[in-house]
Parts: structure tokens; sequence; C-alpha cells
């Protein structure tokens, strides 16, 4: 099995490889590295079935030899990525997507597209079901990454239906673990960093909006599982239990010895959902998939992680 990856040296990106490598495939890793960083995929150097390829999936790919399955999982993916890139998001999730789906017909390869829980928007339906369309201004802060995510599986979609590409779409919600970028605006580093260097601990509004959070390990095993199943609508991929955000604030204190921080509260920004939990009858229908990482042993060991790299600055 000789698989492509897009985005392979992300966070989600690099477990996958970590993953599908573990399994006895072949790892044809893609990335630009506009987002990506090298030593996520450091350990992957010399591993005889890994090859990386430095390229823009927004200028047409071409792959020598066989492509039996495409991941498609390049593009910013956090808050402070897409605000900063918000043209290269479009892009990546437009027509990063269209050449990728192009490859995938070329080599009679499955494709498979990660979009995101940011496409129901500020859900006015908890949990979010598939079925949901979603609540979002096209023309709103995060319209760079809702949209083009919206935008990713309609366009494949239309090569399933018109094109018969054999294609599969998840909706990932919040993932954590190790690899994350601590500056990349997403609420477990941000806490971690804050806590670590003993700076306040940043909540917004109230702290009783609500977030679920799936562990890395449970998330890829479902992208594998999507991806062997027969099903091209979307799925959603996550943990349902949620949490408010400001006890994940405590949460996280409790684990991060001798930190002097305190939750301060702020007011909220603009376009912030209150809600965000996945219903996962899909996933346990369709996958017999479901995450089994606890939110305390998650955060352990993604804490654990972090102060032994010593990264928080």
């Amino acid at each position: 099995m000789r698989v492509l990856i897009s985005g392979a040296a992300g966070f989600l990106g690099s477990h996958l490889s970590d993953l599908l490598l573990a399994d006895g495939a072949r790892v044809v890793g893609v990335d630009n590295f506009v987002t990506g960083r090298p030593e996520n995929i450091a350990h992957l150097r010399n591993h005889p079935r890994f090859e990386l390829i430095r390229h823009d999936v927004t200028e047409p790919l071409k792959i020598d030899g066989a492509i039996d399955q495409i991941f498609h999982l390049a593009s910013p993916a956090s808050p402070v990525a897409y605000d900063k890139m918000r043209i290269a998001t479009m892009k990546v999730n437009s027509q990063g997507t269209w050449n990728l789906l192009d490859l995938a017909v070329e080599k009679n390869a499955r494709f498979l597209v990660a979009s995101t829980s940011e496409i129901y928007g500020d859900p006015a339906v908890h949990p979010q079901r598939e079925e949901y369309w979603g609540n979002v201004n096209p023309i709103g802060l995060r319209s760079m990454y809702e949209e083009a995510k919206r935008f990713s599986e309609a366009c494949t979609m239309a090569y399933h239906r018109e094109r018969q590409a054999d294609t599969r779409i998840i909706r990932i919600f919040n993932t954590y673990g190790p690899r994350m970028g601590l500056k990349d605006g997403r609420v477990i580093t941000n806490f971690i960093r804050q806590a670590v260097n003993h700076e306040p601990m940043t909540v917004f509004g109230d702290g009783t909006q609500t977030r679920s959070l799936c562990y890395v390990s449970d998330l890829v095993r479902g992208i594998r599982a999507v991806m062997e199943a027969d099903f091209h609508e979307p799925i959603n991929l996550g943990n349902p239990e949620d949490v408010t955000i400001v006890q994940l604030a405590r949460d996280i204190l409790s684990l991060v010895p001798g930190t002097r921080s305190r939750i301060d509260f702020q007011p909220s920004p603009a376009y912030d959902p209150r809600l965000r939990k996945p219903d996962l009858s899909r996933a346990r229908q369709i996958l017999s998939w479901t995450p089994v990482v606890s939110r305390k042993e998650g955060l352990e060991q993604v804490v654990k992680y972090y102060l032994e790299a010593n990264q928080p600055k």
C-alpha cells in the first residue's frame, strides 16, 4: 500500500504518517512547510518507507508510480494560522483539493479530505449531526476557513458524482496532543504555555462555552477507519464528552507543577462559537469507532510532552 499525505509535517499529518507506517504502508509525505514543522517528522528522515516531497498542493503535483490512497490534510488549521494566511487557506482548500482530486482520478486512488467542525459555524443544533447544514457567516472573521472547508466538501462530492472518484469526507472536531504549535491559538496550547510561564490564563467570556476534545491517537485511528470504510458522505470525528473552557483551564493548572498562573477572564472575541460537540452516531454505526483516551489521560500526556521538551516560552 502506497499512500500520499498532504500536510504530512503538520500536527495531524505527522501522527497519521506514524500510524500508517506502523501498519506497513509506504508513505509519500507532501508539505510546503508554511505551517508544517520539520521537527514533526524529523524522526522519519531515515525511515525506509517514508518519502518527503516539498511542494505546495495549490500547484499541480506529479507523482511517479502507483498511489493507492490520498489523505488531504494540508491547510492552516489554527485560528492564528488561518487569520494570518487567509488567502493561502482559501487556496489550499479549493485549488489544492481540486489538484489532489485530479491526482486521485489519474491514479485511481481513494481520496479522503479533512474537513472540520467549523463548517457548522456557531451551531443552532447541539450536538452537531452530519445532516446539519450549519450556521456560518460567509463573510465573517473565520469565513476564510469555514467557507473554504465547505467548498472542499462540495468539490469532493462533485468529483465523486461526476467522475466516480472514490472519496471520503471527515469533519474533525477539536483535537490535541504532542506536536501542536504552542503559539497556534488553540485553547489547550495557550493554557499550557501560559501555565508553564506563570502568565495569566486567558479565558474569554465567562468560560461556560464548551469544547469537546479528542486525543490525537484516537483521531488518527478514526481517519484510517474512514478511509477503509465504504461510505462517501461526511463523518464526524471527535470526542462526545464536552467540557467548559474554565474547567479546562483548571484541569491544566492542576497538571503544571509550581505554576503561579491564575485564570484571567477577558471579553469574548467575535464569532467564537459557544457550543461544539459531535454526534458520533454515524462513526459508531459505520466504523465501530469511538475515542478511548480520557481527557485526564490525554491532558497528562500532552502536558508531560511539553514539559519534557522544555518548549513553552
